[in-house]
């Protein structure tokens, strides 16, 4: 952690040079704040899903249609959390890192500058996340769920290899039948 204005913040867990709108395969997993149980269940290794497991997993079905060159591979909705693999795939666009550094503020409108230039730009993964937890957020809302809350952030993993991608679509698909030994499941929690 480190102190901004005499507050401690937490680091970004993305790369610091990466560009997260650049074209790509990324693994996402997103939790329910506290690791809450508001998407279903698991019975029979098989996810049973809530009204807002429903919910969840529609409009991370909907991606595409919202986030322009966004295509979706495996995911699977879990009881307090969601893994997918979001694939950016931008024409005339390779994936490339961009280094992204700001030396020092000057004055409200450099600040502004700055922060701009660190929020997610439209078309990223950041921005794509971002815009799908809002649409569900806002639907409990709407919907008297008033109860749901999302975790601040999310994990991401760039998929590089053939090897690594065929190995995270098995994790994905195979989560509900693995999930008695989950240690996000309760029942492990004093194992």
């Amino acid at each position: 952690m480190t102190l901004y204005k005499g507050k401690y913040r937490v680091e970004s867990t993305r790369l610091p040079h990466r560009d997260y709108g650049a074209n790509g395969w990324y693994f996402v997993t997103i939790c329910t704040r506290d690791r809450t149980f508001l998407f279903g269940d698991v019975i029979s290794r098989e996810m049973r899903l809530s009204k807002i497991g429903q919910i969840a997993q529609q409009f991370w079905a909907d991606i595409p249609d919202h986030c322009a060159y966004t295509d979706l591979d495996a995911y699977v909705v879990m009881p307090n959390h969601l893994h997918g693999i979001v694939i950016i795939n931008k024409p005339n666009s390779s994936c490339r890192d961009v280094a992204c550094k700001v030396s020092t503020f000057r004055g409200d409108r450099e600040l502004y500058r700055a922060r701009s230039q660190m929020s997610p730009k439209a078309g990223s993964l950041g921005a794509i996340i971002r815009s799908y937890k809002a649409a569900v957020s806002q639907w409990c809302k709407r919907n008297n769920y008033s109860s749901f809350a999302w975790q601040p952030r999310f994990y991401d993993h760039i998929i590089r290899a053939d090897e690594s991608l065929d190995r995270i679509r098995d994790y994905i698909i195979n989560n509900p039948a693995k999930w008695e030994d989950d240690k996000d499941n309760p029942a492990n929690l004093w194992m």
